[in-house]
């Protein structure tokens, strides 16, 4: 959907603004920062919840759009994206460590995510899965390797609600959430997050690729059960393995 001057109707980009490659942020103040990473780098857009940067990474227009919080706004920014001519994508995010063996200030690469959200549900049916794209998966984990980032890959766990997570119990619906917060931790979640299963859906959807980097903030199945639970939310480490991926992307001539 285009707004009578061409741009998108809520992000606000036209056609050739962006690159091929982008980085999704959640937060918009986090976009002027992996900007700098780039060449040349451009504030384009600022729009509601989305701020789009636009530089170059080895000569190749690699851009940056904050999503907002959550699945409705990361499926409109991804799908706007994609019509203004973007196809690869990198959800660079935080979330809260699930297995005991994730700690703060380690890196997830996500493989794929819990569908218990609503957004991916307007795409397809509950029984399709929320998979990366394994070339994005391949690029995060052999940037992760390069720059020694403590790191574990797999399965996360997408929901609408922050506080229905955190306080689950105080909740009218408390039996179900905690019940299949307990199934998904027998099946080895590495963390709960809000945006990932949105984003792969409607990327599959849409024949783009798409993949998820999150720095663990903290962990509260840890702190639960006596173990260190130290808080970290530098993002700088996350941010490098990200831009490293998109540079093996590029080597591998994927653009």
């Amino acid at each position: 959907m285009k707004r009578a001057d061409g741009t998108q109707f809520h992000i606000g980009i036209k056609n050739g603004d962006v690159g091929k490659y982008v980085i999704l942020p959640g937060d918009p103040k986090r976009c002027e920062k992996i900007a700098s990473y780039l060449e040349n780098a451009k504030k384009i857009a600022d729009l509601r919840e989305y701020t789009t940067y636009t530089g170059y990474l080895n000569g190749v227009k690699v851009s940056v759009t904050s999503t907002g919080i959550g699945g409705p706004s990361a499926a409109i920014a991804l799908q706007e994206l994609v019509d203004a001519g973007a196809d690869t994508f990198i959800r660079l995010g935080t979330c809260g460590g699930m297995d005991l063996k994730v700690e703060g200030g380690d890196l997830i690469v996500a493989t794929g995510a819990v569908r218990m959200e609503g957004t991916s549900k307007e795409y397809a049916p509950i029984e399709f899965p929320a998979v990366a794209n394994y070339e994005i998966v391949n690029a995060l984990v052999e940037a992760a390797n390069e720059k020694k980032a403590k790191f574990h890959v797999g399965v996360v766990q997408c929901k609408d609600s922050f506080y229905g997570q955190h306080e689950p119990e105080n909740m009218p619906i408390s039996y179900e959430l905690l019940g299949k917060w307990k199934a998904w931790m027998q099946m080895g979640c590495l963390g709960s997050e809000m945006e990932s299963a949105a984003l792969f859906t409607v990327a599959n959807y849409l024949k783009v690729k798409c993949g998820t980097i999150l720095l663990a903030v903290a962990n509260q199945e840890r702190a639960k059960a006596g173990l260190s639970n130290n808080g970290f939310y530098d993002t700088t480490l996350e941010t490098e393995v990200a831009i490293r991926a998109i540079e093996k992307l590029i080597e591998k001539g994927n653009h």
